[in-house]
């Protein structure tokens, strides 16, 4: 009976069907306004990285089938500002997969609606663990390693994440 793992481990769900990152790749954009800014007219750190929290529990939703909650922000680096009147751009996609987690990386980009300029804001990595309707952790499909990028990218989501679990020294 291949392909019913289940009937063959009872208590024990059928393995999940591996998902491609293109399933789940979420844009967003917003709109600075006056209450986005701090007193030098540029958007507040902190309301950047709500936006990125969004997008990214979005792609994971997308991914897992699941509600998503954030587990670890990875990396986050502010490059340039954006100012009222301006919009912000985010982008997200699934970067590795494990068994209940998913690292999602978030591209935030400056954009002159006007012109069309835009220019790099932030770039960060943040894991998400798919809950079940317990709040408990829950498994997701494995990602589709379908390309050379997407392998790359699931191997160096696995060294970050050994990195992390691993104890540091004191």
């Amino acid at each position: 009976m291949a392909g019913f793992e289940g009937l063959r481990y009872p208590g024990r769900a059928m393995p999940l069907p591996p998902r491609p990152q293109s399933a789940s790749r979420t844009q967003m954009t917003e709109y600075v306004l006056p209450q986005h800014a701090n007193a030098l007219g540029s958007v507040f750190g902190g309301q950047i990285m709500a936006w990125v929290d969004l997008c990214g529990a979005i792609c994971a939703q997308r991914h897992s089938g699941r509600m998503a909650v954030t587990a670890f922000v990875d990396d986050m680096k502010f490059e340039l500002p954006v100012r009222v009147g301006e919009v912000v751009r985010l982008e997200a996609h699934v970067t590795a997969v494990f068994r209940t987690s998913m690292e999602i990386e978030i591209v935030v980009e400056g954009e002159d609606a006007t012109t069309g300029r835009r220019w790099p804001c932030v770039d960060a990595r943040l894991t998400f663990v798919a809950i079940d309707e317990s709040r408990k952790p829950t498994e997701v499909p494995p990602l589709v390693l379908d390309t050379e990028v997407v392998r790359h990218s699931q191997a160096a989501g696995e060294a970050r994440r050994a990195s992390r679990l691993t104890p540091k020294a004191t």
